[in-house]
Parts: structure tokens; C-alpha cells; sequence
């Protein structure tokens, strides 16, 4: 919905109380704007007057946030809407666009993987996706953990082993790929499987991931008798195994409804130390995880806070279960449940729990929501105790509650990158993480990559620089002293103090362990500090050194696997740079296009008939262990391993 003008803007100077009387009595959306005309709470309502009148009634209210919101409040804006339903779908995307501080705000708003199987595909392959579709295929899940459903589906390819290729449309083959040698793989590409028995398969693997498991296993058992009486003793083997592990795995299920339904329990628990907020999910009956969201600055009564968590958290390609459990009724739940079952496609109830197996359930995600706050806040203490140690150790002028660390990953010299990881309070904020690209690469230098790095920090994100309470290198005293001269011609060596950390060999004192190897080198000072007595901070300083690392070295291994996909083609006469961004353009990647046939390739615009039977000849030719080395995820550094791993 696009934003409306609104009808009414209250002067600054104009008391919000006096304002409030010339509110209408009909649906809309109020936002609450200190000075500066941010937007600090966004808000929508049946009644408008009614709704705004309540904040400013006598006595004044108890919640400390809202006093504390409408002090900060200097203006008030308001809409109109048709309907309720109106308001909101714009409360929403007032939320979305300027994340308010006052709102439920949810951090968390990715989307969870799912299971895809497209049944009108006569060989259907189970995929891993985020986005549930309405598209004729089926989706299961989602699962509250990437883990998760990677087990799922290990899990799934050993009892019915379905195709592993990646490519969307079956092609046929000469020869069976290293999959199939191994065991993973019932290779449909070379005719190796009757489609029936395939199509048995897939139905058996749908029974199980919809929970059917009672029909799963009478259709199990009846297969394993036909295959005896037929004198098919492997076969019947097979249907054997198959269903001993499906119970196995039913003993290992946890059944926490008896309803079988898709549910998910929202508790929520709130104190003076903050809110926050529990999500157990329940499929067809049996606990499948949960999550856990800090509402931190959130204003709102409980019930007010459930129905915009709701309203943030369930939207479009994510998944709506069929009953949302809440630990008691509030105002507007019949627009909720119009708007959810308009996403769904059918009803969704949204049912305070009172008794039974639903209160249960309640109760034990408000336990959860208690539990991890308390957890939180004592972490959350720790964190700053340890920062405050950091702060005398280093002789800082307050403590570094926003740490940034600087790694560089290259090959010697090849695809050098530069990655910044920060910590806030302790804890990864990876809305600031930032990635480079070095320029200056002809030679592999460390000090002179990190130097531009942090050059081009201090100089074109300096806002985010002013942020950071301290720098931190991934190097030794010769990156220090380099970055020392550049903060120093940036201005910034006053305002940013700077550390190195080094992974070298202590002083030998006799002492063991591998703290007493890590030397912390600071400007000025000239041996390096070792915090074999300060362990905890020790250990939050390597931490943050280990996460710079990770996504620097991620950040290089996508660029060298890049290289290696678009270099795979320069072996075929005929194509250049642009015919092959066209090619990859066309097929997705190298998998589809591996797959792909001599029509396909013909197919393409911009590839002569010539060219494109030279690709599917050059393609053909591959050996099956080549071919299984592209098709693993890592395939692609396992086809040209590096010399040397990348440095630090």
C-alpha cells in the first residue's frame, strides 16, 4: 500500500493533548515524530481517538516506555483508512521502511528453509529453498535451522535414495555419475530405474514428511511381503531396512499435540529488565524447534505487542501454520486472521490457550521466553564486565563497547580481499560487517592491503569508523605500525584507538596452553601484552579475530570458485567472454548447462550451431569424476586446488 497523505500534522508548539481532540473516530494509522522528524512509534487503530486519546488519560501511565516515548514525542501524524484490515497493511509497511524504535522490531526476518518436491517432474529431486511458492509443488517445513534440514534430507537420500543432480530438468546421459557408483544415486538419467518404482519412492518420502507415518509403514511392510513372495530376497532386504529405520526414527519423535496440526505457540515474557519473546514450533503433531526474539525497546501492553510480532513475523513466503496459539485474546485478532488466511489460502486460527495440551504447550514457550532473558541479560553483563577489564588493560578512555577487526585473505596476492567484522557489546553485529576488494594487488603485501582498507574506512564509511570505540588487526607489529601512519594521516589516530592480535610464541616461562600464544600488540608500547591472567577477555578478543577470518576467507573462496566456474568454459573454442556470460546468463550456472542438451545449447540466443556443439562435445567428454567434482558443493576448489591455502 503506497503511503497517503496525511490529514493531519500537529504543530510542535501545539500541546499533543489538544491535538488528540481533533482526532476522527474511524480506522487509521498515527505515528508519534520527536523533533527531528523521526518517526518513533508507529501505530494503527480502530478508533483513532480512541486509540491516541488512551496515552494521554489521567493518571499517567505505568509503562515507563510509554512515558518515556511520548517525553521524546514533539509531533503526531495521522491516516485514514477504509477499513482495519487497511490500517494494517500501512502500519506494516511503516514498520518495514522505518524500523521505529518503539515498535516490535524483529531482527530475525529471514526466511526459514523448507523441502520442495515438484511431483509433475517424472523424476523429482527433494531441493532445499527459503521462499514457499505457489507454484503446484509440494513444500514441507519450514525448519527452525538450516541443520536441521540438511539432516533431514541425509537422512531422507539414504532410505529412498532419490536423484542428486542439481539441475531442474532431467537429461539423458551415456554414463551414470559417481553418485550412482557410490550408492546415492538410482541414476534416472541413464534409464537405471523403472519410473514406477521411482514414482513408489517419492510417494513414500511425501508420506513421511507430512507425518503419515502409520500408513508409511503398513505401505513398507505390504511391499516387503509382495518382494519375499516374489523371490526378490534384496529387494524385500531393502523395504526391510527402510522400515526399521523409519521406527527408529518415530521412537526418537517427540509428540507434544495429539491434534496433529501445524502450530506454532507464541509466549511471551516481559520484566523490568526487557521483553522477550518464544516461538515453539509444532508439525503434524511433534516439536520441531524454536526461536527466540529480544524486543528490547518495544512499547506496548502484551496484548498490543502479540498482535504486532504476529503482524511482523508471518507475511508473504513465509510460512503460515494452521493454528497460531496466544496466551490470550486481543483486540483485532478477526483482522489478523482475514489477513493470514489471505496469505495461506485458507483458515488460520488464532486461539488464546486456557486449558488442556494448548496451555501446556503455552506454558512451556513463556518458561523458554523467561529462561533465555534471564540467560541474556547475565551474558549481556558479563560482556560489559569484560569490556570494562579490556578498558584498563589497554588504558582506553571509556570502554570499547563497539570492537572492529580487519582481516585480509588472499592467494598469494590473487583475489585479495579485505573483510571488517564488529562487535557490539560483545556480541557479532552484522549489519556493519563490510567486505573489500584490494586494488592494489600486484604482490602479496598484508600491510599494504589492510592499509587500504582501512584507508578506504576511515575515508568513505567514515560514519560507520566514528562508531567504533576500537580497532583491532589480524597481524603482527608490522600491520600495526603501517595502520598506525595511515590513522595519523586521516585524522583519526586521536579518535580510534588500535590494537594488533598475532598468533606467535610467547615468552618461555613454562607455561602451557594456547592463550600464552597470542601477543596483543598496542601503539607506543614496546613488547606485546599477554592475557594468560584475563582469559575471558582473551577469548572475546579471539573470537572476534576468528569471525573477521571466516568472512574474509568466505568472501575469498566465492571469488576464487567464481573463477573457476567462468574458466571452465575457456577451453571450448568459439567462446569468449561475452558467450559465455550469455551461456551462464541462459542456464543459471555450470550444472544446468552441464546438463543441458545438444537442442538446448542450439537453443540460445547468440550461440552459432557450430560453438554450441563444440560446448556439448567439450562437456560430454568429461570423465564421471570430473563431473562429480562440479556437482559437490565444494566441487569447484576440488577441481583446481589451490598450492598453498590462503593467508591471513
Amino acid at each position: 500500500m503506497t503511503e497517503p497523505d496525511f490529514l493531519l500534522t500537529t504543530p510542535r508548539e501545539q500541546p499533543l493533548a489538544e491535538a488528540v481532540q481533533a482526532l476522527p473516530h474511524v480506522p487509521g494509522v498515527y505515528l508519534f515524530k520527536d523533533c527531528a522528524g523521526t518517526i518513533l512509534y508507529a501505530g494503527k487503530a480502530r478508533d483513532l481517538k480512541k486509540r491516541v486519546s488512551s496515552y494521554f488519560r489521567s493518571p499517567p501511565s505505568e509503562n515507563i516506555k510509554t512515558r518515556v516515548l511520548l517525553s521524546k514525542t514533539a509531533s503526531l501524524e495521522f491516516a485514514v483508512t477504509a477499513t482495519e484490515k487497511e490500517a494494517l497493511l500501512l502500519e506494516a509497511g511503516y514498520i518495514k521502511k522505518y524500523r521505529p524504535r518503539y515498535n516490535v522490531v524483529l531482527r530475525d526476518d529471514k526466511n526459514y528453509p523448507a523441502l520442495r518436491l515438484d511431483l509433475r517432474d517424472p523424476f523429482p529431486r527433494l531441493e532445499i529453498v527459503r521462499r514457499i511458492q505457489k507454484d503446484g509443488a509440494l513444500y514441507f517445513g519450514p525448519y527452525p535451522s538450516a541443520h536441521a534440514v540438511r539432516e533431514t534430507v541425509r537422512f531422507l537420500h539414504q532410505l529412498f535414495p532419490l536423484r542428486l543432480c542439481k539441475s531442474k530438468r532431467l537429461s539423458r546421459r551415456e554414463r551414470a555419475c559417481l553418485n550412482h557408483s557410490m550408492g546415492r544415486c538410482p541414476a534416472p538419467c541413464v534409464g537405471n530405474i523403472d519410473p514406477e518404482e521411482y514414482g513408489r519412492m517419492v510417494r513414500e518420502v511425501v508420506l513421511f514428511l507430512q507425518g503419515k507415518t502409520d500408513a508409511l509403514q503398513r505401505q513398507l511392510q505390504r511391499s516387503m511381503e509382495e518382494a519375499s513372495q516374489s523371490l526378490e530376497f534384496e529387494r524385500a532386504a531393502v523395504y526391510r531396512d527402510r522400515l526399521h529405520a523409519v521406527r527408529t526414527t518415530l521412537e526418537k519423535q517427540v509428540i507434544v499435540s495429539d491434534r496433529f496440526l501445524d502450530q506454532d505457540v507464541v509466549g511471551i515474557h516481559r520484566d523490568p529488565d526487557g521483553i522477550e519473546m518464544a516461538v515453539l514450533f509444532v508439525r503434524q503433531g511433534v516439536a520441531a524447534g524454536q526461536r527466540h526474539f529480544d524486543l528490547k525497546d518495544a512499547h506496548g501492553e502484551t496484548e498490543e505487542l502479540l498482535a504486532s510480532f504476529i503482524q511482523q513475523f508471518y507475511g508473504e513466503d513465509r510460512f503460515i501454520p494452521d493454528e497460531i496459539l496466544v496466551p490470550g485474546p486481543f483486540e483485532g485478532i478477526e483482522v489478523l486472521e482475514e489477513w493470514l488466511r489471505d496469505l495461506k489460502g485458507k483458515r488460520v486460527h488464532i486461539r488464546p490457550a486456557r486449558r488442556g495440551r494448548g496451555k501446556q504447550l503455552l506454558d512451556l514457550a513463556e518458561k523458554n521466553a523467561r529462561e533465555r532473558l534471564q540467560s541474556r541479560r547475565k551474558s549481556e553483563k558479563r560482556d560489559r564486565s569484560l569490556l570494562e577489564g579490556l578498558q584498563r588493560i589497554l588504558r582506553l578512555p571509556k570502554p570499547p563497547l563497539r570492537i572492529g577487526c580487519v582481516d585480509i585473505s588472499n592467494l598469494q596476492g590473487r583475489h585479495a580481499v579485505g573483510a571488517l567484522a564488529v562487535f557490539s557489546d560483545g556480541r557479532p553485529h552484522k549489519e556493519s560487517y563490510r567486505r573489500y576488494r584490494i586494488a592494489s594487488k600486484e604482490e602479496p603485501d598484508d600491510p599494504a592491503m589492510m592499509a587500504e582498507v582501512i584507508e578506504r574506512l576511515v575515508t568513505r564509511e567514515r560514519e560507520l569508523a566514528d562508531t567504533l570505540d576500537l580497532l583491532m588487526l589480524d597481524g603482527g607489529k608490522g600491520q600495526l605500525n603501517r595502520i598506525v601512519r595511515v590513522l595519523s594521516e586521516t585524522g583519526m589516530a586521536d579518535r580510534l584507538p588500535v590494537i594488533s592480535i598475532a598468533k606467535e610464541r610467547g615468552p618461555d616461562r613454562g607455561e602451557k596452553g594456547r592463550g600464552l600464544y597470542e601477543k596483543i600488540y598496542v601503539p607506543g608500547r614496546r613488547n606485546p601484552l599477554f592475557l594468560a591472567r584475563f582469559p575471558d577477555i582473551l577469548h572475546l578478543l579471539q573470537r572476534l579475530r576468528d569471525e573477521a577470518h571466516r568472512f574474509a576467507v568466505t568472501h575469498y573462496q566465492a571469488l576464487h570458485r567464481r573463477e573457476l566456474l567462468l574458466s571452465a568454459l575457456d577451453a571450448v573454442p568459439g567462446i569468449g567472454v561475452k558467450r559465455r556470460r550469455i551461456l551462464l546468463d541462459h542456464f543459471g550456472g555450470m550444472d544446468s548447462l552441464r546438463e543441458a542438451s545438444l537442442e538446448e545449447l542450439e537453443q540460445v540466443p547468440g550461440i552459432p550451431p557450430a560453438v554450441a556443439k563444440a560446448i556439448f562435445d567439450f562437456l560430454s567428454a568429461q570423465s564421471p569424476e570430473a563431473s562429480s567434482r562440479w556437482d559437490s558443493p565444494d566441487g569447484a576448489l576440488d577441481a583446481a586446488p589451490p598450492e598453498s591455502p590462503p593467508t591471513e
